[in-house]
C-alpha cells in the first residue's frame, strides 16, 4: 500500500493540498511529543514530518536547532523513532516521513534502515544533507519501492538538475521556498510560482513547498499554487513558547486545524 500515492489522489480529487506537518521527535519529551503528534493526527495534518534530533542541524534555524537539543537530552535516537513510529501507527494512518541528516542513517546502519522503517509504519525518508549523486549509496541496498526518498529542490536549482533530481525520487518533491534555513521570515510567492511552473515541466510527481511558512495567509497562498505545504518552525516555535503550558498540546491541535483550514 502506497500511503503517500493514495493521498495525493484523494487530495486531487477533492481539489485539496497536503498539509505536512513537521516536529522533532521526542520535544520536548517522548510522552509529550507523541500527545503532539496525536493532535495534529486528530485536526487533519495529512503528512507527518518526524525529525531525527541531531546535534549539527546545519540547514535548520535556531528554533529548530533547539527542539533538537531538548529531545537530545533525552537521549532521542533514530531508534528511538522508530519505537515512536510503531506508536503513532496505533493511532493514524497517514503517511510518515523520516526526516534525518545522514549521519544518524550511518550510525543505525544503512542495510537495516529501509527494513526497519517499514516495518514500524514509515513511508519515506528525507535526508536534508545527502548529495543527489551519493544518494545510491542508500537507495542501491533498499529491497521495496514503495518507500520513498523524498529529495529538495533548491530555488536556485536550474531546470536540468531539477529533472535528475526528480528522476531519482518517489513520493513528493520538497521545494524550499527560499535561500537560507529553515524558520526564516518572509515568502516570495512570484518566485515559488515561478519554480513551481518549471518543476511541473520536468516532472509529474507531487510538490510540496516549505521553509518560511508561517500564518495561515502563508498557506494559503503557497497551497494555491502548491501540492502540498510544508510547516516545521513554526510548530516547534509553538511548542517552545508554550513548553510549560499544560495546554501545549491542544494549542498544537487548534493551530493544526487553522493550518489545514487554509489549505482547501
Amino acid at each position: 500500500m502506497n500511503r503517500l500515492k493514495n493521498l495525493f489522489e484523494t487530495l486531487k480529487k477533492n481539489n485539496d493540498r497536503a498539509l505536512v506537518g513537521f516536529v522533532t521527535a521526542g520535544d520536548p519529551n517522548i510522552d509529550t511529543s507523541l500527545k503532539i503528534i496525536s493532535a495534529m493526527c486528530e485536526n487533519g495534518m495529512d503528512i507527518l514530518e518526524l525529525g531525527v534530533p541531531f546535534s549539527d542541524p546545519s540547514a535548520d534555524g535556531p528554533v529548530i536547532q533547539r527542539s533538537s537539543s531538548r529531545a537530545l537530552e533525552h537521549n532521542v535516537s533514530l531508534k528511538t523513532v522508530m519505537e515512536m513510529i510503531r506508536e503513532i501507527r496505533k493511532i493514524t494512518s497517514i503517511p510518515i516521513i523520516i526526516f534525518s541528516y545522514y549521519n544518524p542513517i550511518m550510525a543505525y546502519g544503512i542495510e537495516n534502515f529501509q527494513p526497519d522503517a517499514i516495518e514500524a509504519g514509515a513511508d519515506g525518508l528525507l535526508v536534508v544533507d545527502l548529495p543527489l549523486e551519493e544518494s545510491p549509496e542508500l537507495t542501491s541496498v533498499w529491497k521495496d519501492t514503495d518507500f520513498s526518498l523524498i529529495n529538495l529542490v533548491a530555488p536556485t536549482t536550474p531546470k536540468q538538475r531539477m529533472a535528475k533530481i526528480a528522476s531519482a525520487s518517489s513520493g513528493f518533491l520538497y521545494l524550499v521556498s527560499k535561500t537560507g534555513v529553515t524558520g526564516s521570515d518572509g515568502l516570495d510567492t512570484s518566485e515559488i510560482a515561478s519554480q513551481m511552473s518549471i518543476l511541473h515541466s520536468v516532472t509529474d510527481l507531487p510538490v510540496c513547498v516549505g521553509f518560511g511558512i508561517s500564518t495561515t495567509d502563508d498557506v494559503a497562498a503557497v497551497a494555491s499554487m502548491a501540492d502540498g505545504v510544508v510547516i516545521g518552525s513554526a510548530f516547534e516555535r509553538l511548542i517552545e513558547e508554550n513548553i510549560d503550558n499544560p495546554e501545549l498540546v491542544s494549542i498544537i491541535g487548534r493551530r493544526t486545524a487553522e493550518y489545514k483550514a487554509a489549505t482547501k
